[in-house]
């Protein structure tokens, strides 16, 4: 993967950057182990510390370029730190300030920033006049990870085929008296067997009365004729996640809930067939959410119409109501209203989404017109 390190530093206006967040490690060294942190300068030094555990893969993985060092009682990830900070003369230094725990920074800053042994190395590569500043980095580590790269997207694609080989496997054994809890597992067992690594989130199967909460966990409640049953599961493949949503019905489906299902449907279409580059992720929210204020049920879609995927289950940008970021071509995002009737039942379907050069390309091929079982 081509990452141009330079250009965050320079848009950042610092000397180097710390990496702490699992995610940012997997797509800036190519480690997989997510148990360490790593330091870029604009040196061009590029260190990944990590412990005995990950030694060897994390040499295996990383990308060219990299040195990978070992932590251990002797020599903490800070000793190593200061040793390359001062090498390099580093006097701004970025951290994941969106992600990384106040304990974790607290660590880092201290020790880094005030400690004789760092006091020590200064004084031994003969300079004075830097004075090392811990700055935030917002959003600069996950912006380059809005635009997949096609080999990305592949892996992504692969991960939501998956996800359509468990919804057709699931349909053929739903029927009245499996538990909620059965319905997950069965989803889960079907995408390892169809080659996932592990799971994006944990899966939601809620029927009845529970599928009008959007995000209900699992239970021992089984399934009866007349539920509608919502399944919103995904998979990891090779890191990166899928993501997807189908409602059925558990037996014939009633006037009220082919109407909400109707609604729903549409609304999601219509994303489809209206979403293009160029557009705020705001506007493409407002495509679904208008269409289903119209038809009476805006107080009932409660949350965002859809979030960017990735090797993480909810990257940015998001289809939501504050979203002014612009869409471009390659960003993965999901499409998926809602309506949720308290104390009835629940809608939503959900598929992943690539921003093509002109519109965009649905990468769930599962059937979404009402499957009454």
């Amino acid at each position: 993967m081509e990452l141009n390190y330079k250009k965050i530093l320079d848009d950042v206006g610092i000397n180097a950057f710390l990496i702490t967040d699992p995610y940012s490690l997997r797509y800036y060294t190519g480690f997989r182990g997510g148990e360490g942190v790593a330091l870029i300068t604009d040196h061009y030094s590029c260190v990944l510390i990590t412990d005995s555990r990950y030694t060897e893969a994390a040499e295996k993985e990383c990308y060219d370029g990299f040195v990978v060092e070992q932590f251990d009682s002797k020599r903490s990830r800070c000793d190593i730190l200061m040793d390359y900070i001062t090498n390099d003369r580093v006097g701004l230094l970025g951290f994941e300030n969106k992600s990384i725990s106040y304990y974790e920074y607290h660590q880092y800053s201290e020790i880094l920033c005030n400690s004789a042994k760092y006091d020590a190395l200064k004084e031994k590569r003969e300079f004075h006049d830097i004075t090392l500043k811990f700055v935030p980095m917002d959003d600069a580590l996950l912006i380059p990870r809005q635009i997949k790269t096609p080999e990305e997207i592949e892996l992504l694609r692969e991960a939501e085929h998956i996800g359509d080989l468990a919804f057709e496997d699931i349909l053929g054994i739903l029927k009245p008296g499996m538990t909620e809890l059965e319905v997950a597992a069965e989803l889960e067992y079907s995408m390892k067997k169809h080659g996932a690594e592990g799971f994006s989130f944990d899966t939601i199967a809620a029927s009845g009365m529970n599928s009008s909460m959007p995000h209900a966990i699992p239970s021992n409640k089984k399934l009866e004729k007349g539920d509608f049953l919502t399944m919103d599961f995904g998979c990891r493949y090779q890191g990166y996640c899928s993501d997807m949503t189908r409602t059925v019905c558990i037996g014939k489906a009633s006037d009220e809930q082919k109407k909400i299902y109707n609604i729903v449907l549409s609304a999601q279409l219509a994303v489809l067939e209206a979403v293009k580059p160029g557009m705020m992720c705001k506007d493409v929210d407002r495509i679904a959410r208008d269409y289903i204020a119209n038809q009476g049920y805006g107080d009932y879609f409660g949350h965002g119409l859809g979030h960017g995927v990735g090797l993480y289950i909810h990257e940015s940008p998001a289809f939501n109501t504050r979203d002014e970021s612009i869409v471009h071509p390659g960003m993965i995002e999901t499409d998926e209203p809602g309506i949720y009737l308290p104390g009835k039942f629940g809608v939503r379907i959900e598929d992943m989404i690539l921003i093509t050069e002109d519109g965009c390309e649905s990468l769930a091929k599962s059937e979404k017109n009402l499957i009454e079982l």
